[in-house]
């Protein structure tokens, strides 16, 4: 059934998952009132840029090489989304005496630190990453955003090596 799938589609619904997973979030964010942390912003990042590239791809409906260089990128881009979400879950998963401590907001530290030390700590995550606010299903969001890119990345690397 997934090889009738043609490339544009695949691609198509993989910006269509990333724009749902946006909305998702803004929803959280701005109707239930979770403020993300710096590593939930992260992630949203790659989820972003992999909706870009696959909106890309669906565009320019690339056949051969080029679906496979897209298809590549996209897988990137998930496993790197995947391995902050990783983080975040581990953070989450800490016992409360080895949680590190919190530190300043993401626009603070934006404003006042050079660039590479923020990414550093942004991608570290502090205490208020390990924190778990909402469920769905038992999962957390960290949670949930892995499981995502995990399905992303699979759904890319089975993109990227059928032969349609």
């Amino acid at each position: 059934m997934l090889q009738a799938l043609s490339p544009r589609l695949v691609f198509f619904g993989l910006a269509l998952l990333a724009l749902c997973a946006m909305l998702f979030a803004w929803f959280l964010e701005y109707q239930v009132g979770l403020n993300p942390c710096p590593l939930c912003m992260t992630q949203r990042v790659f989820v972003i840029a992999g909706g870009i590239v696959a909106l890309l791809a669906c565009l320019h409906n690339p056949s051969g090489w080029g679906r496979r260089v897209y298809g590549l990128l996209c897988a990137a881009i998930a496993a790197g989304g995947g391995a902050v979400a990783g983080r975040h879950v581990w953070l989450q998963h800490l016992p409360p005496d080895q949680v590190p401590a919190c530190g300043p907001s993401l626009e603070y530290m934006l404003e006042t630190l050079p660039f590479k030390d923020t990414l550093s700590m942004v991608l570290m995550g502090d205490g208020n990453c390990a924190e778990t606010h909402w469920t769905l299903l038992g999962f957390s969001i960290p949670e949930q955003t892995l499981m995502l890119f995990v399905a992303i990345l699979a759904l890319n690397l089975w993109q990227t090596l059928r032969k349609t």
